[in-house]
């Protein structure tokens, strides 16, 4: 069964959806999208070093993620212009990802499938990748499930009840860090941050609890992998902006219901 490509794309969309949607949840309900974004672009980076010293993509891109992310991580709570700093390092880790892939002598790439992503060309052994580091960062949200969500809802709460807000920033730091790591293949670098926000933001306004939200985040994601994919073969388009493009569609879909609800 695996031998098919379409499959081995469709469980690779389907593992990053489940990796990227508990985790997605507390992206939107911290407002931290910029934290994303500016861990996905840096991913870059991670793949330039990655050929420079060869290594497995997955490891430069997962030991880059997790850098930026600490050091974006550092930034909340400060008496700094978080979003300004936080755009800086961002776009300057993804224009010096691109100098330094073009400055390699000897390698050839596919820039735009690290950019964009290229499932349909997900093997045996990044299916491995995607599906160990889903379960990891699957594993870590329900282990810390409790304590995340009650230091994302009232800090002086989490504090009062013995727990180390800090410490919960850390887990979602390093999450944060395998999803990219484990996404890259997938959707590419300027997408992971769509994958990330959008099914848990379309699960927002259905949703009557926070895990309703993050299993339907989840299922909102595997639909828009399978969907997206479908629309891919079909019309020939690109496959990671063409899930990103139904995930989209499900959004507008739920704000929709939401709008006619309130009505």
């Amino acid at each position: 069964m695996l031998d098919d490509f379409l499959v081995r794309a469709t469980l690779a969309g389907i593992g990053v959806a489940i990796a990227a949607a508990p985790l997605g949840c507390f992206v939107v309900w911290r407002r931290m999208a910029y934290f994303g974004d500016a861990t996905a672009h840096a991913a870059v980076l991670g793949v330039a070093l990655s050929l420079a010293f060869s290594l497995s993509i997955f490891t430069g891109v997962l030991t880059i993620a997790l850098l930026v992310a600490l050091l974006v991580s550092s930034l909340n709570g400060r008496n700094l212009a978080v979003d300004t700093m936080l755009g800086v390092i961002s776009h300057s880790a993804l224009a010096l990802g691109l100098v330094a892939v073009s400055l390699l002598e000897g390698v050839r790439i596919d820039l735009m499938a690290y950019l964009f992503g290229d499932i349909l060309a997900v093997g045996r052994a990044d299916l491995s990748i995607i599906w160990l580091g889903a379960l990891t960062v699957l594993g870590l949200s329900l282990w810390r499930w409790q304590a995340l969500l009650t230091s994302t809802l009232n800090t002086d709460l989490a504090h009062a009840s013995g727990l180390n807000p800090k410490a919960e920033q850390m887990v979602l730091t390093i999450c944060l860090a395998l999803v990219v790591a484990v996404a890259m293949k997938v959707v590419g670098a300027l997408l992971i941050g769509a994958m990330l926000i959008i099914p848990a933001a379309a699960a927002r306004p259905v949703a009557r609890t926070p895990e309703m939200m993050a299993v339907l985040a989840a299922a909102i994601g595997a639909l828009s992998a399978v969907l997206g994919l479908q629309v891919s073969i079909l019309y020939d388009t690109p496959a990671g902006p063409s899930i990103v493009c139904i995930a989209a569609f499900i959004f507008a879909l739920t704000q929709g219901v939401a709008g006619f609800r309130q009505a």
